[in-house]
């Protein structure tokens, strides 16, 4: 196979009689190089807003999400949350309590999901800092229970929160089931000041407000310290799945305990079913410009009839004839894949850098195009153009072996 190899990086770059058979086998390389380094520039872009996607729902959900598997609240026991705080690896437990409610904001009103946390809801969740845009995360006063709403609400209601003096309504219809002749009347109601706005993406900011989880439990008349999930975070060396296990024994099987893969498992299956969908549109571009090998071996094999014949009578096997162009084939493709490889790296380590290509729109949470390398996209590639230069040199390779022996037929 070392003499295969040999013959053919001497064909590959020696000057062939017929000029077409050197155009050919350029293009052949072109192709692979831009088939390889469009495919390795789609996925990482790819990769990006992958990212970009993932940590934006890693920022309001959090690492461990529990809840009841029967009825809509619990209420969980001291030992239970002693227990829970204690595992080497949480940094913190926050109870949550969630329901919809009705706002309310001078005279514009709108729907919303009511979401009540209490005091170590700033050790489990991004929002309280990251995601803040104006105002801050204060939801207790010190004579005054405040609300933190999304972008999409206070746009919605036209919330200014630097007006200390407007009160936001929160309105909850009672769970008495009881008819009245007077509307109002149906729902409980609580007066919040709104001191803060968070935005992460549209399908929070539209729908989200956070308060003290004791306006929650006010609203909905929970006497008994009813929440609807515990949320749970780790620190950053924390051995996740080891913990969750831990957090399982701990409740035991009346709950559900779910990571941040499980609370959005379809979003997680839709990105990667996208980017499958992706690899095989741009593997079938590296499939047709493999097209291009087959027509510039065949030639080459034409062109070396003479050379094959001489070879088989110096006793050289049919493998050995068949090795040499097969060789031929793949350093072709493998020699286009490095550079569209190289020119692709290059590209992305650019545009993490300096950002060159930019996005087009003024309300956008980025300002150019994220990119993402992943070492498994360039392994996936070099693999699938092994296996299309090998599949795409194998028929011309198999009639070099098979032409080599009706020439010394011919000859005899």
């Amino acid at each position: 196979m070392k003499l295969a190899f040999k013959i053919a990086r001497r064909y590959l770059f020696a000057k062939k009689s017929t000029n077409a058979i050197n155009i050919i086998s350029a293009i052949s390389a072109l192709g692979m190089c831009f088939g390889t380094m469009a495919l390795i520039l789609i996925l990482s872009v790819f990769n990006g807003f992958e990212g970009l996607v993932v940590s934006l729902y890693d920022t309001f959900n959090p690492d461990l999400k529990i809840t009841v598997n029967e009825g809509k609240v619990f209420v969980p026991t001291d030992q239970q949350i002693t227990e829970l705080e204690g595992l080497e690896g949480i940094k913190g437990v926050s109870a949550v309590l969630e329901e919809i409610a009705l706002l309310r904001y001078d005279d514009k009103t709108t729907p919303c999901r009511l979401k009540g946390v209490d005091d170590n809801f700033v050790k489990v969740s991004g929002v309280t800092d990251t995601a803040m845009i104006r105002g801050k995360f204060v939801l207790n006063g010190k004579t005054t229970q405040n609300a933190v709403v999304g972008l999409g609400i206070e746009r919605a209601l036209h919330i200014d929160v630097s007006n200390e003096f407007e009160f936001l309504d929160i309105f909850m219809p009672k769970r008495t089931g009881k008819i009245s002749n007077n509307p109002e009347e149906a729902f409980n109601l609580k007066k919040v000041f709104p001191v803060g706005t968070f935005s992460i993406q549209e399908e929070f900011d539209k729908d989200y407000i956070f308060v003290p989880i004791e306006v929650g439990q006010e609203l909905l008349s929970y006497k008994n310290g009813e929440i609807s999930q515990l949320e749970i975070a780790f620190l950053p060396d924390a051995d996740m799945e080891s913990l969750q296990q831990k957090v399982k024994n701990i409740l035991g099987s009346n709950f559900t305990v779910k990571n941040r893969y499980e609370q959005d498992v379809f979003l997680y299956k839709v990105m990667q079913t996208e980017k499958l969908a992706v690899f095989l549109i741009l593997a079938l571009i590296l499939v047709v410009a493999s097209f291009n090998i087959v027509g510039s071996l065949s030639m080459l094999v034409i062109e070396k009839s003479k050379d094959i014949s001489i070879l088989k009578a110096m006793g050289a096997e049919r493998s050995l004839i068949r090795g040499i162009f097969l060789s031929e084939g793949f350093m072709l493709s493998f020699l286009g894949g490095l550079i569209g490889m190289a020119i692709a790296f290059v590209i992305c380590f650019i545009q993490q850098k300096f950002e060159v290509i930019k996005l087009q729109g003024d309300s956008l949470l980025i300002d150019s195009y994220p990119v993402e390398m992943r070492f498994e996209d360039f392994a996936l590639t070099l693999l699938t153009i092994v296996v299309i230069a090998i599949a795409a040199s194998y028929f011309p390779a198999q009639k070099a072996a098979q032409q080599s022996e009706l020439l010394l037929k011919t000859a005899d």
